[in-house]
């Protein structure tokens, strides 16, 4: 920003993004079109003043100037990159005019609104869904990101909900598993280095390789992709072998503790060591650590979840709080997301009392195998022939990438894509819309990773002729006669009735205070009244097929679930012709595909790499720098080597969702990732790749 330039004002906002921080954000206002810079709020119990450094200059993507500006209409062939301005008038009757032909040959279903995380306000993020019911267009099943992580923690819990997580900072120990939080949500950090300054605390830290988090750690726990369950397992079969179980807790709140202390006589250090790659004395000081410090949090990431057995390493791994009693104390128990206390009632914003169950739902993690025809990917239903998109970018961040750009290419499927750049997925769509940023709507926010609901309102005005999703929704409808309340609201008044609606006052009490604590007592959040299942037990012994996951699902298993934690071997394990193990992880400069396009980021990132350890390296005649070729059955990326010792030999580290572009040979980093849903309830399993390297 320009120092000469003074904010006309500061005014409270919130950070969009899917991380589960969900910052409270103070952003510099310059004039009625420009924004400065984005701190974080400071009188925020949780965002603490701290917002990460791609948040804190927002400016760089809201005034870049290859922003969408005016729609578009495609002119060259599929993904050819042509396309002339068109009025919206003219956009919005052609998408209208697709989507009824469509219903008219292949019955409404033919249509899939398309959509996600790009912005996790409510009302634009959710709004797709109101049309989609009120034209009985297929559903959306989300998958991509959430369902191992939610179901492995509610198998234990009984319900999407955790110790406060401000609590870190009274914590003795913080245990930082399965998420590079310097990275992704950094306020995980904030509040354990305050414990660690404050009382002493240790931060113990568990991932694939050695990130800044791990860095940080004063135990760095450094494990193979898809084997933390193992290492729960030997964690706990220490924990009751020195004497370490508080079976007082054990007796009164959970539902099996002497068979699980049973099962786990045969899994000890030794035994996960050879599964983990992680040294026996590691575990054994793992366990030490928690056994010594009951007042252990133990902060649950997604990244270790987006393995084939993500939903079993999750419920393993929080398995270990109930062992060793931590939810008794303040500073203890587990976390992995909030869900559950804020009690939305989102009909009116997503139309739901015109949903239609007997509509099918798609799976949004196999866009390719829909897109592509295959009949049990599109449940037995039409091909899908029309998609409008909002919020995200599936030509970049879907599994099976090849596989996904084969269904985008074909000649008789119409897309309309609403963003704020010219994405992969926007080059192959039939109309592309512009689309506003979150400075310049009205919208409300849920963290997921805190407990507070925020208001994000307009500030300014958006560039050329941006639209909001909302105005684009609410635009379709009227062009294809949907009907429902809803589309005739304002964003301001779709927050004002959903707040009302779900308990938590109107728009105006929101506006006033910002946000609104919606931490439950501290019995509550600790289950110190008892799990959320009938008879109040934490469940060592889930029923896999009945956890209350709250999401239209199937079961996705071929082979059961393990009944006690364990290591649950359908990991695409590497094997002669694929001897190594990919993990896509995120980058600091990047989320998912957002961020790709700013100066900043892009500088710090420099190009796509993958970590390679350097025995392995050596082996394969590999030097730091080289170009190199990743392969499967899925396809081959081609990128550069960075030689590392942070990572286990025979594993390798990716990080960044970088644009297709920015690979050699046009394919980006998830043509590698699979696409077969993960058990129970799906889910992609990114995390969890065998591949072949040879020089390039």
């Amino acid at each position: 920003m320009n120092q000469a330039v003074r904010p006309q004002k500061i005014a409270a906002s919130a950070c969009p993004h899917d991380c589960p921080s969900t910052c409270a954000l103070e952003v510099e206002v310059l004039d009625g079109h420009t924004i400065g810079r984005v701190r974080g709020a400071a009188d925020n119990a949780y965002t603490a003043g701290v917002i990460c450094a791609k948040v804190a200059r927002y400016a760089e993507r809201v005034h870049h100037p290859d922003r969408l500006k005016a729609p578009l209409r495609r002119t060259g062939p599929k993904g050819s990159g042509q396309f002339a301005a068109v009025s919206w008038d003219d956009a919005l009757d052609l998408v209208a005019e697709a989507f009824t032909r469509a219903e008219a040959r292949h019955g409404s279903e033919a249509v899939w609104p398309y959509y996600y995380a790009g912005t996790m306000g409510f009302v634009m993020k959710d709004g797709i869904n109101r049309l989609r019911h009120a034209k009985k267009y297929s559903g959306f099943f989300s998958t991509i990101c959430v369902n191992p992580a939610w179901t492995g923690f509610v198998a234990g819990t009984g319900k999407l909900a955790g110790a406060d997580p401000r609590e870190m900072a009274k914590s003795d120990l913080v245990v930082i598993w399965g998420t590079n939080a310097v990275n992704t949500q950094v306020n995980v950090m904030t509040h354990a280095t305050r414990a660690r300054k404050e009382r002493g605390a240790k931060i113990a830290a568990v991932d694939v390789y050695m990130n800044a988090t791990m860095k940080q750690a004063d135990l760095p726990v450094l494990i193979r992709p898809g084997t933390d369950g193992a290492l729960a397992c030997a964690v706990m079969h220490c924990l009751f072998r020195d004497g370490k179980a508080d079976w007082d807790y054990l007796q009164r709140y959970t539902d099996a503790p002497r068979e699980l202390e049973e099962h786990l006589r045969t899994r000890g250090p030794d035994w996960a060591a050879r599964i983990t790659g992680c040294p026996v004395r590691t575990i054994e000081a793992f366990a030490r650590l928690i056994g010594e410090r009951p007042r252990a949090y133990f902060r649950l990431g997604y990244g270790f979840s987006r393995s084939r057995n993500g939903a079993v390493n999750m419920h393993a791994a929080s398995c270990i709080a109930a062992v060793v009693g931590a939810w008794r104390h303040e500073g203890g128990g587990a976390f992995h997301n909030n869900g559950a206390i804020f009690h939305l009632d989102k009909t009116v914003t997503e139309g739901n009392d015109v949903r239609d169950p007997k509509i099918r739902m798609l799976d949004q993690s196999r866009i390719g195998a829909i897109l592509t025809g295959d009949a049990d990917a599109l449940r037995g239903g039409p091909p899908v022939t029309a998609m409008l998109i909002q919020n995200t970018n599936p030509v970049s961040v879907a599994p099976d990438q090849e596989t996904v750009k084969r269904g985008f290419a074909r000649d008789d499927l119409f897309v309309c894509v609403h963003e704020q750049f010219m994405t992969d997925t926007a080059k192959t769509a039939d109309i592309v819309l512009p689309a506003t940023m979150f400075v310049e709507h009205d919208d409300f926010y849920q963290a997921g990773g805190s407990q507070y609901l925020l208001l994000g309102p307009k500030l300014i005005e958006p560039p050329g002729e941006c639209r909001s999703n909302h105005e684009v929704i609410c635009a379709l409808a009227k062009r294809l006669g949907a009907e429902h309340p809803g589309f005739a609201m304002t964003p301001r008044e779709l927050i004002d009735v959903t707040l009302r609606r779900s308990g938590w006052g109107g728009i105006a009490e929101l506006e006033d205070n910002r946000w609104i604590d919606c931490q439950p007592d501290f019995d509550t959040a600790h289950y110190l009244n008892g799990f959320a299942y009938p008879d109040g037990k934490f469940r060592f012994r889930p029923d896999w097929p009945q956890v209350p996951f709250d999401r239209w699902h199937r079961d996705e298993s071929r082979r059961p679930l393990p009944t006690l934690p364990d290591h649950w071997d359908v990991i695409e394990e590497a094997d002669g012709d694929h001897p190594f193990r990919l993990a896509t992880s995120p980058a600091r400069g990047f989320l998912n595909s957002t961020f790709t396009e700013t100066p900043t980021s892009l500088a710090r990132e420099a190009r796509p790499e993958v970590m390679i350890h350097p025995d392995d390296a050596a082996a394969l005649a590999i030097a730091d720098g080289d170009e190199i070729v990743l392969g499967n059955r899925r396809g081959e990326v081609r990128l550069h080597a960075r030689v590392f010792d942070g990572v286990r030999r025979g594993v390798l580290i990716a990080e960044s969702i970088w644009p297709n572009s920015a690979y050699a040979d046009g394919r980006g980093i998830n043509t590698l990732t699979g696409a077969d849903a993960v058990a129970p309830f799906g889910g992609a399993a990114f995390h969890d790749n065998k591949v072949w390297v040879r020089k390039a």
